[in-house]
């Protein structure tokens, strides 16, 4: 089967991004879109009581650690992206570290990589990021008391809310890990031993104590005393490696944004430690050069030919991505000649083999700025006033550890599993590493998330972001694509089918809804398909009609919201 392609010169004509495609509601003072309702009524509410939209994320993501704490929590990090009103664009890192007692071989037993060290109980905790991140955005960017956007999130955990349908799944598929730690056991199962139904009312008295900590006595609280110690007193019970000492070294860090452009559209997104923002800006360069309107966003040919060029992405991924301050990361990735050429290996009648990474111009000279001295949520918000915000928290898998700090109904996160625990080793996620993200003492793991704003001439247009493991580069992709390419409106554009390739595994992952016919010309043209009901969760707000306004879209494949003032 041959398919046909073209230079992006053949495009002049193609859909803009105009806002008469937008069919959500609009809105004139804000807008936000969240994985869960209560997020949503959080972040509006900072809106009703005069916040911007950091305030409204700040708000929402506090909430999701209550609400949705099986994906990201207080014990977890996050990426924040911010492009103010101003112009101005700031990307706050908020990732976890590695204790700094952590060594390459910290989860080598007997010359292998022992996956349950990375991801269940003591080991697998690093240094949890996302309230420092979250009240450095607040103090720094945005207008109301960081006091004041932790109150819906403690009054959730107080008194308690109904546990939704995914909820409810993530604890009966982790209840056997749960039920190993007492406390978490105690507030998340049942006295047998099993998961709460849907609609249970789970009330967490001792993550609400810790929320009014909080807004008592700020974020120090978590870093200096006295959550840290009830912490490396867990550790040194069951021989973690956390330390005081390790939180109060810790520090949320300002990175410079990782930009491209795509068919006259700038893109913004995060750069390393996240793999995201890099892959998505660099298989956007890849497809530039590709008809991808004429071929029908449904079509093998469009899945193909996107499928290369993932595959492509994650390659170097595995090669040449980690923590930019213990890492060379190349800023040649994201270069428009480095994506000619690895353009140049798609074939378009057939998958092409792809053995390792390619080698990026200046790949040891011009790096990633590194300074001297799923399984995840993604919510986006934008105001009326011209602030954008894209934000992707964390605890890596459901859960994370499965540890609950005792009196403190704090799960820590599991990120140490987003390193290469061995060069070439598959983690959770199937990912494989090299050296670039080994693991190291103070170091950040490398992660997936993509939280991206795009802009046109000079005006942002939409916020995007999703969850899923590495998914994530692969659903702000798709999202991204059907927008621009093909001009579908903005929840038209989170319900289209996906897929994925990470290149490791040799295999391409589509949903269903693809359909059976184009399933088997992709397996034709070489592909090994494997089919799954749902890939991910994406969220995401825009520019709504004829440049006014605002809409939002919540992943219709999650039990999400998405609401404005």
């Amino acid at each position: 089967m041959r398919i046909r392609f073209q230079y992006s010169l053949l495009l002049v004509a193609f859909v803009s991004l105009t806002p008469s495609v937008f069919s959500a509601p609009s809105y004139s003072k804000g807008v936000v879109a969240t994985i869960h309702p209560l997020a949503t009524d959080a972040a509006l509410d900072a809106l009703k009581n005069g916040g911007n939209a950091v305030d409204a994320a700040v708000s929402a993501a506090l909430t999701l650690g209550v609400v949705d704490g099986h994906n990201s929590g207080i014990g977890g990090g996050c990426f924040l992206l911010i492009r103010l009103a101003d112009g101005r664009v700031y990307a706050i890192d908020g990732r976890e570290t590695a204790p700094q007692a952590a060594t390459r071989d910290l989860f080598i037993r007997d010359g292998k990589a022992v996956a349950e060290l990375s991801q269940t109980g003591s080991l697998a905790a690093g240094v949890p990021g996302e309230i420092a991140a979250l009240s450095f955005a607040s103090t720094n960017y945005g207008r109301l008391p960081f006091s004041q956007l932790l109150r819906n999130a403690g009054r959730y955990a107080r008194d308690g809310f109904p546990i939704n349908r995914s909820y409810a799944g993530r604890l009966k598929d982790t209840a056997i890990e749960l039920g190993k730690f007492p406390e978490s056991r105690a507030i998340f199962l049942k006295s047998d031993g099993s998961a709460w139904e849907p609609g249970h009312l789970l009330v967490q008295t001792d993550l609400a104590a810790t929320y009014e900590h909080l807004a008592e006595n700020g974020p120090g609280w978590l870093y200096q005393s006295p959550f840290p110690e009830r912490v490396e007193a867990w550790m040194r019970e069951h021989r973690g490696i956390l330390r005081v000492t390790d939180f109060s070294r810790y520090q949320p860090k300002l990175r410079e944004p990782v930009r491209g452009t795509y068919r006259g559209y700038e893109i913004i997104s995060f750069p390393p430690p996240s793999s995201g923002g890099v892959h998505v800006i660099e298989i956007l360069n890849i497809l530039e050069k590709f008809d991808l309107h004429s071929m029908g966003d449904h079509s093998p040919e469009f899945v193909h030919i996107v499928a290369e060029a993932m595959k492509l992405a994650f390659a170097d991924r595995a090669k040449w991505l980690g923590d930019p301050d213990f890492a060379a990361v190349p800023r040649g990735l994201v270069s428009k000649s480095y994506a000619a050429t690895l353009g140049a290996r798609i074939l378009p009648g057939h998958t092409s083999a792809v053995d390792t990474s390619g080698e990026p111009p200046d790949a040891k000279a011009d790096i990633f700025g590194r300074e001297r001295n799923r399984h995840t949520t993604h919510l986006s918000a934008a105001d009326s006033e011209g602030n954008w915000v894209a934000l992707t928290a964390t605890i890596n898998t459901s859960f994370g550890s499965k540890v609950t700090v005792p009196g403190t109904g704090v799960v820590l996160n599991n990120q140490m599993d987003d390193f290469a625990a061995q060069p070439g080793v598959p983690n959770f996620f199937g990912l494989v590493g090299s050296d670039a993200n080994s693991v190291d003492g103070g170091k950040r793991p490398l992660s997936s998330m993509s939280p991206t704003i795009v802009l046109k001439d000079g005006k942002p247009i939409l916020s995007v972001g999703a969850a899923g493991g590495p998914t994530i580069i692969s659903q702000t992709l798709l999202v991204i694509l059907r927008m621009i390419d093909f001009g579908l409106p903005l929840d038209e554009a989170l319900k289209a089918p996906r897929f994925h390739h990470q290149w490791r595994p040799d295999e391409l992952t589509v949903e269903r809804s693809l359909g059976r016919d184009t399933i088997a010309v992709l397996e034709k043209l070489g592909h090994r398909v494997v089919t799954v009901d749902a890939l991910g969760a994406a969220q995401a707000v825009a520019l709504g009609t004829s440049g006014q306004g605002l809409v939002g879209a919540a992943d219709p494949r999650g039990e999400g919201a998405a609401g404005g003032r």
